[in-house]
């Protein structure tokens, strides 16, 4: 997996690619831990994502916790595989999903 990252003020976008399991959710959970100070605003831009497993979700839902006292995190652009997994497990009811 590769973690695209681009922040723009308090705006932090990251693009993850290729499959968020349990063998990679450790880079993005890393990746977030590193990158949230100061930010208040978090995008995860799931376009290039092929495939969601639990561990995956446990980072967003961890994520998203964080991000609920500050300005938020919106996900977009997730596929059709993603979009299920969301559906699914509830998690379309819980992040804000564009």
């Amino acid at each position: 997996m590769t973690i695209s990252k681009q922040q723009n003020g308090n705006v932090l976008t990251l693009a993850p690619q290729g499959r968020l399991d349990t063998v990679t959710s450790p880079e993005l959970e890393a990746e977030l831990k590193n990158s949230l100070d100061g930010v208040e605003s978090l995008v995860l831009d799931l376009s290039g994502l092929e495939y969601i497993s639990s561990a995956g979700l446990r980072v967003l839902l961890s994520a998203h916790k964080t991000m609920s006292v500050r300005s938020g995190m919106k996900v977009t652009n997730a596929g059709e595989i993603v979009r299920e997994v969301f559906e699914v497990t509830g998690f379309s009811d819980i992040l804000n999903i564009e």
